[in-house]
C-alpha cells in the first residue's frame, strides 16, 4: 500500500544556483546566500520531486566562513521571499552561518595555508565579535555610545547569542575535534556536516552534545581528507547517542535520490526509526524549525509526501509532495514527471528547457 510521511528536510544543499564569498578574504560572515538564490531554478523542482519540502541552502566550503545560509520552504514561489523561512519574531534570522575547515579553505593568502592558522583566524574573529557585542550591550541603546556598525561582527554576535546556528563543513577526525574545541571555547551552537571520520570520534561528538549531518548517497570522492569515509558513521553516531540527519549537498548528489539515504543508513547498521528521523525531524531540529516541520502533528505545517511503498525500498517512488496543504509535485503530471525522471533538461510549455544558471535555452 501507499505510505504517507512528513516532507523531507535537507540540512545541506546548494540548489538555487547561489554563490557566497569571493577570494578577497577567507572570512565572509556578512555575505547572505539569499541575495544570490534563483527562486526559479530547476533544482528546486527536482528537490520537490525528491520529496524535499524544507532545505538549508548554503554557500560553498571554500572559506573559513562562507556566509549566512538560507532556510527555505520549497513552495511554488517566484521570488526568494516566497520561500524564505525565518526562526525569529522579527523575521531577521532566516538561516545559519556556514563555516569550514580542512582542505577546502586552505589556499594562498589571504587564506590560511595550514590547519593551525585556520583555527587561529577563526578564534581571532570570534574574540573581536565578543568585544563588539560587549560594546553594544554597554551602550544600552544610546546611539552616541554604540560602536560603528560592523555587519560581519553583527552576524557573529548573533552566532554567539545562539540566534544563528553554525553549519560546519568538516571531514577528518582531527578537524572535527578542532570544531568541538572552538564550540566549547565560544559557546556557539553547531551542526557538523559531512563528518567523514565520524565513526572514529563518535563518542567525543556525542559527549559534546553536537548533532551531525551526514551524506550516504555517495562519498565526497577525490579528497584525501575523506579517504576513510564510512557508511557506518550513522550507526556509530546512533550507538553513541549523537543526533544524526542526512543531507544531499546537491549538486554533489541529486536531491531526487535523497529518500534512498534512509535505506542505505539501515543497511549500514542504523535502526529504521533513526534512519527515517534523520530524513525529517532530526534535520528540522538542526534548523530550529522543529515546531513547524519534520513530523505529522497538529499545529505544524501540512508538509507531507505520498510514497508508492516502503520508504526503505529501492522500488518505492515519490508520487506526490505537499507543502502547507498545497500539492507541489505529482508524478502523474507529465511536466512534474519530467523533473522526476529526466536529466537536467525538463519540459516547460511543451518545449525542452535547459537551465544553466545564467540563461535559458529552448
Amino acid at each position: 500500500g501507499k505510505v504517507i510521511m512528513p516532507g523531507l528536510v535537507d540540512t545541506h544543499s546548494h540548489i538555487g544556483g547561489g554563490d557566497g564569498g569571493d577570494r578577497s578574504s577567507a572570512i565572509h560572515p556578512a555575505v547572505r546566500i539569499l541575495d544570490a538564490i534563483d527562486a526559479r531554478d530547476d533544482g528546486i523542482h527536482r528537490a520537490r520531486a525528491g520529496g524535499i519540502t524544507t532545505v538549508n541552502v548554503m554557500p560553498g566550503s571554500g572559506h573559513l566562513m562562507s556566509g549566512q545560509t538560507a532556510y527555505l520552504k520549497l513552495r511554488d514561489g517566484r521570488t526568494i521571499y516566497d520561500l524564505l523561512l525565518c526562526t525569529d519574531v522579527q523575521q531577521q534570522i532566516c538561516g545559519g552561518m556556514k563555516m569550514a575547515n580542512g582542505t577546502n579553505p586552505r589556499r594562498e593568502p589571504p587564506f590560511p595555508g595550514t590547519r593551525a592558522r585556520a583555527a587561529a583566524m577563526i578564534r581571532d574573529r570570534f574574540v573581536k565579535a565578543q568585544e563588539y557585542r560587549e560594546k553594544v550591550r554597554a551602550a544600552r541603546g544610546d546611539p552616541a555610545k554604540l560602536p560603528a556598525r560592523d555587519l560581519e561582527l553583527e552576524a557573529l554576535a548573533e552566532v554567539l547569542d545562539g540566534k544563528r546556528m553554525v553549519h560546519h563543513h568538516t571531514h577528518r577526525h582531527d578537524d572535527i575535534l578542532t570544531v568541538l574545541r572552538l564550540q566549547q571555547e565560544f559557546g556557539f551552537r553547531v551542526v557538523l556536516h559531512h563528518v567523514s571520520d565520524a565513526w572514529k570520534v563518535a563518542d567525543q561528538i556525542a559527549a559534546a552534545g553536537v548533532p551531525s549531518s551526514i551524506i550516504v548517497i555517495d562519498s565526497p570522492g577525490g579528497k584525501l581528507e575523506a579517504m576513510d569515509v564510512s557508511m557506518t558513521s550513522g550507526a556509530a553516531l546512533e550507538r553513541a547517542g549523537a543526533p544524526i540527519a542526512f543531507h544531499t549537498d546537491d549538486g554533489v548528489t541529486d536531491s531526487r535520490w535523497f529518500l534512498r539515504s534512509a535505506g542505505l543508513g539501515v543497511r549500514a547498521g542504523m535502526s529504521r526509526e533513526k534512519a527515517l528521523e534523520a530524513m525529517t525531524l532530526a534535520g528540522a531540529r538542526m534548523l530550529d524549525l522543529q515546531d513547524r516541520v519534520g513530523s505529522l502533528e497538529g499545529g505544524k505545517d501540512a508538509d507531507f509526501i505520498i510514497l508508492s511503498g516502503d520508504p526503505l525500498s529501492v522500488y518505492t517512488r515519490i508520487e506526490q509532495t505537499w507543502i502547507e496543504g498545497s500539492k507541489v509535485f505529482d508524478f502523474s503530471d507529465e511536466r512534474d514527471r519530467a523533473y522526476a525522471v529526466g536529466g537536467f533538461g525538463v519540459f516547460r510549455n511543451n518545449h525542452l528547457h535547459v537551465h544553466t544558471g545564467e540563461e535559458d535555452h529552448e
